[in-house]
């Protein structure tokens, strides 16, 4: 799976000693590019711990995610570990694009309904009064 989304902060970062030897895990948020936007906390192991310290906020990333749960005394904990990460280019490029079409498109749209849709002059059409005040 993969998740796309800004970098809203680094959470914690814990290390230890367990009987394989020392470990560190960093915890990092950020929050996905949908129309609803939802935060989620990755939770980065080993050599990830490095490469998470290394964004700032407001950077776009791609994650190669695996999502894994596993039960303790009767509740599930869940944890949404990367595996690979990936930055992403910003979208000014494909917004730039659209900026700069969007005139010629308006231009296009203008001079399609530039020539008058009926050929009555205005003055003539309000001249005539047949008695009747009613709008319709």
């Amino acid at each position: 799976m993969e998740i796309v989304g800004k970098v809203v902060r680094l959470g914690n970062l814990t290390e230890g000693t367990s009987a394989r030897g020392a470990w560190r895990k960093q915890e990092l948020i950020i929050e996905t590019l949908e129309q609803y936007p939802k935060q989620v906390c990755l939770v980065c192991w080993g050599d990830r711990v490095a490469e998470a310290q290394n964004f700032i906020p407001g950077q776009t990333i791609k994650a190669q995610i695996s999502v894994e749960s596993r039960e303790f005394n009767g509740k599930w904990y869940t944890d949404v570990r990367p595996f690979r990460f990936d930055i992403e280019a910003p979208q000014q490029n494909q917004s730039f694009q659209q900026t700069i079409q969007q005139p010629v498109q308006n231009q296009q749209f203008a001079q399609q309904y530039e020539q008058p849709v009926n050929n009555i002059p205005v003055t003539e059409y309000f001249e005539t009064d047949n008695g009747d005040d009613l709008p319709f």
